[in-house]
């Protein structure tokens, strides 16, 4: 029952429909923090370092010695999409959800924490523990993604808003298009980001002082103070996550019903895999069918190649350009992170002083975001070249730009999640949320290739900035085109037409082909006659 004495009836047999309390939310953010951490500190500072020192190892070229960490990832990324297609259906049925997110979220920490065990002898081993911990990493992020749209919605100040019956007209969103739903969603993402990115701060400072003071010591291994900060890391992640094994909620999802004819005869695990992979396909075609999802799914496509090509770029060029060493290359990192906290918490300010709506919040994110690659396009300027400082000719410059990429992650990483949750079909968020992580990694390789090919071609990395400029645009018209009213109503559409109605379960029969139909005309056109719309 909401505070507003509104009884809000379930969709389905078994689903929770009680109000989101702050010690579920507290669980949540709990364990988005404690993946964060293995994000920041292992991903994306000792992991590669670690692997690099292994790689001697294992080929005695030195040459190898980058390839092998890049290689490693290669896989890892290529593992994370395979397994994200092989769960993420299956997880929004029935408990699936909950505890597919405790089992990657404690295996990731588990695989972490083993680095202590790499030697010389058992090198292989460390490349295998870094893919374990991608994929876990991936995965517990899209799950624990797929659970904010529950939560949001079932938060007592979007209950309040909502209608206890249908209206075409969707009262509950303001003209804008923006719901309740969704401004809980953003303020809910975005503290979640910020608490992420403080505690990542913290362990990796932390790491840093662990580091220092192993290096004073005498080991066998060179890479052996690497691994005990990896060993740390493994800790804190399982530490953190224990509180939201207590407190996050199961939310469950439909029962899943493996009824189909050619089914039957497979075991229980090839069932659901068989299961899983064809739904991933008709996730595909359903939201192509959704115009506004797919439109916002290229959005993210572009804004993701952006977003690692800005990174990539931004180091390639602070290493050869600037002549950084690794020390000067973590400050920065840092700097980053810090300021990303500052971001993800200063932008909803923003959004609600200013009266934005989400999208344009992320269109302003964007734009931001541009000031990187023009201000490195400044150094091209004969006048300012010839003052030696300015257009990123001094080392020193680039340290107020890792606070702008920082500022700007802090609000993407937060309204990007949010806005999609309200676009997708409610009960299928962990495939579309899959979906959502297989986009962003897909895209991962397109832009910082043809800075490759720039750089090889010119000699020189700064060229690049041009390129950079150019695909930091891109999304902006594809943003500002949707519109977050018309794909709520066609997201809530389809869902009805997938069978989420009172007292039913769901099987691969119910997960119907929409082909034929457009979400506006077929979809809104379709409900059965026993529906109830509490949402």
């Amino acid at each position: 029952m909401a505070e507003d004495g509104r009884v809000h009836a379930p969709r389905y047999d078994g689903e929770d429909v009680s109000p989101t309390t702050a010690r579920e939310l507290r669980g949540w953010y709990a364990i988005g923090l404690a993946a964060e951490i293995f994000a920041v500190c292992g991903v994306g500072s000792f992991a590669p370092v670690t692997l690099e020192q292994l790689a001697p190892l294992t080929t005695g070229r030195e040459t190898s010695t980058a390839s092998f960490a890049m290689y490693t990832f290669s896989i890892a990324v290529l593992v994370q999409a395979l397994v994200l297609v092989s769960f993420s259906p299956v997880a929004d049925y029935g408990l699936h959800r909950k505890r597919l997110l405790m089992a990657f979220a404690f295996t990731g920490a588990a695989a972490t924490a083993a680095f202590l065990l790499v030697s010389p002898q058992i090198y292989l081993l460390g490349p295998a523990l870094i893919v374990t911990g991608v994929v876990c990493l991936g995965s517990t992020f899209v799950l624990l993604n797929s659970f904010l749209p529950l939560l949001a919605a079932h938060h007592p100040e979007a209950m309040r808003s909502q209608p206890t019956s249908t209206d075409a007209e969707n009262p509950y969103l303001s003209p804008g298009g923006t719901s309740a739903g969704l401004t809980l969603s953003t303020q809910i993402s975005s503290k979640g980001v910020g608490l992420g990115y403080a505690a990542a701060v913290s362990v990796q400072i932390l790491s840093i002082g662990l580091l220092l003071l192993l290096k004073r010591s005498q080991f066998a291994s060179e890479s052996t103070p690497l691994r005990c900060v990896l060993f740390m890391v493994g800790i804190f992640w399982a530490l953190l996550t224990i509180p939201g094994a207590l407190w996050l909620r199961d939310r469950p999802g439909p029962p899943l019903r493996l009824a189909a004819p050619y089914s039957r005869r497979l075991p229980a695990v090839l069932q659901y895999l068989t299961f899983a992979w064809s739904s991933v396909w008709k996730t595909v075609r359903t939201a192509a069918k959704l115009r506004q999802t797919w439109v916002f799914l290229t959005a993210w496509f572009l804004l993701s190649d952006a977003i690692a090509t800005v990174s990539g770029t931004a180091i390639l060029f602070a290493r050869t350009e600037l002549h950084m060493g690794t020390i000067p290359i973590a400050l920065l990192s840092i700097t980053a992170t810090i300021s990303g906290i500052a971001g993800a918490f200063t932008w909803p300010r923003i959004s609600k002083r200013f009266n934005l709506e989400t999208k344009n919040t992320i269109i302003a994110c964007v734009l931001m975001m541009e000031i990187i690659p023009l201000y490195g396009l400044l150094g091209f300027i004969p006048f300012v070249k010839a003052w030696g400082v300015g257009g990123l000719q001094q080392a020193w410059e680039i340290y107020p730009l890792g606070f702008v990429h920082g500022f700007v992650m802090g609000g993407l990483s937060s309204y990007c999640r949010s806005f999609y949750g309200e676009i997708i079909p409610p009960g299928s968020e962990a495939a579309f949320y899959a979906l959502y992580a297989i986009t962003d990694k897909g895209s991962s390789a397109v832009g910082p290739a043809l800075v490759g090919a720039i750089v090889d071609s010119v000699g020189t990395i700064r060229p690049a900035f041009g390129f950079l400029a150019v695909l930091i645009a891109l999304p902006i018209p594809l943003v500002y085109l949707i519109d977050v009213r018309k794909g709520r109503t066609e997201a809530e559409a389809l869902s009805r037409h997938l069978g989420y109605t009172a007292g039913r379960g769901i099987s691969m029969e119910d997960y119907g082909d929409v082909e034929g139909e457009t979400a506006a005309e077929g979809l809104l056109g379709r409900r059965d006659s026993g529906e109830r719309e509490d949402r």
